[in-house]
């Protein structure tokens, strides 16, 4: 078997992509924020602060669904167990924003004020670096690849893969829902953190603080597509398809499959973590939910009706479902799961490739049409 090997230099994008992307993130950092606030409160094209909040959450939600395509749609594992990374960076945060309150809370104590509640003495022992900021930072990475790097390291090891491995990580992630229940882990219990005052000392819920973590959200999707479409156009992202195609046929070629598959999983994690530990201070709450079946089941069928193997289509998927989500939940909260439902068996019969790939199919078609007729 041959070592292990970083991935080798691969050009980031082509032209027209990097133009487009520095469209996008001009757009994104500067121009949205400007735009925002210099049009009227009134007007139609001023975003209200629960827009921002909704689309700064969605795009929390997009950068899971692009973990899930590296894991899922470029190496062929597919995880139902990705909320649990996402809710373990949202803890990591909310655990810093938590101690932020301090004397502001309800109970006037330098404790939270769910363990002044429970009658606790002094703070656990994994709250000890959570009254700082750098150290939060690191954890919301450390901690979902760290989790990450234990459960993949035997699973993969072991050579479990396809639906036994998915129905893994699903168990993986309500055995860690249930600890989280429990109010004696130090974690809220099934209420979690709520009611955040400050971040870095300044107020949280202001205009400016709500643009200002929608700006960094943006930054960081942006950010993280380049990332992986750098890492699925180098030989490492070669190899991971070629696992995903054909494993056996790789480790006959010398290559080892465990290093490959292990550290785009870990990847994965981390993408999740940090996207949890951007979704808490926007939306205001993190609890044991986040981590329930049905939230890594909706990231995969954002993967799945965006288009799998193609990076921008889960970006899209995710904007999709959670747009029609919001809307639905409002309208006919009922029918919401009906609806998820239907729409990930209609996107497996009819729409293997998701959105993404019916409109590159129409455009052929179109190409093709007009080439006829000339």
């Amino acid at each position: 078997m041959t070592k292990f090997q970083l991935p080798t230099a691969a050009p980031l994008l082509t032209r027209k992509a990097w133009s487009v992307f520095l469209l996008a993130l001009i757009i994104v950092g500067v121009v949205a924020p400007v735009f925002n606030l210099l049009v009227p409160a009134g007007s139609a094209f001023h975003l209200s602060d629960y827009a921002i909040a909704l689309i700064g959450k969605i795009m929390c939600y997009a950068i899971c669904a692009l973990a899930m395509d590296l894991i899922w749609g470029y190496t062929g594992i597919l995880s139902l167990g990705h909320g649990l990374f996402f809710a373990l960076g949202g803890y990591v945060m909310g655990m810093y924003l938590m101690r932020q309150i301090g004397l502001d809370g309800n109970y006037k104590s330098n404790l939270p004020d769910f363990m002044v509640f429970l009658d606790w003495k002094e703070l656990p022992w994994h709250w000890t670096l959570s009254d700082s900021f750098v150290a939060t930072v690191l954890l919301v990475v450390l901690v979902p690849g760290f989790i990450a790097f234990v459960f993949g390291y035997f699973a993969f090891r072991s050579r479990i893969k396809g639906v036994y491995f998915s129905i893994i990580t699903q168990a993986m992630t309500y055995a860690a829902m249930l600890l989280f229940f429990r109010n004696e882990t130090g974690f809220g219990g099934n209420n979690g953190f709520t009611d955040f005052k400050r971040i870095l000392d300044l107020p949280i819920a202001t205009p400016n603080m709500r643009m200002v973590l929608f700006v960094i959200t943006g930054l960081t999707l942006l950010g993280f597509y380049v990332f992986s479409r750098w890492l699925v156009g180098s030989k490492y992202g070669r190899v991971l398809m070629a696992i995903r195609d054909a494993e056996t046929r790789v480790m006959f070629s010398g290559y080892s499959p465990l290093p490959y598959k292990l550290s785009i999983w870990v990847i994965s994690a981390v993408m999740c973590g940090i996207a949890g530990a951007l979704y808490v201070p926007q939306v205001g709450i993190i609890n044991p939910g986040e981590m329930s079946a049905a939230n890594s089941i909706e990231i995969a069928v954002w993967a799945a009706v965006g288009g799998r193997g193609t990076l921008i289509g889960p970006i899209v998927g995710a904007f999709l479902v959670n747009g029609a989500k919001s809307w639905l939940t409002v309208t006919a909260p009922e029918f919401w799961l009906y609806f998820l439902g239907a729409l990930f068996i209609a996107v497996t019969l009819y729409l293997p490739q998701g959105v993404v790939g019916l409109v590159a199919k129409i455009k052929a078609k179109t190409l093709t049409k007009k080439g006829g007729a000339a």
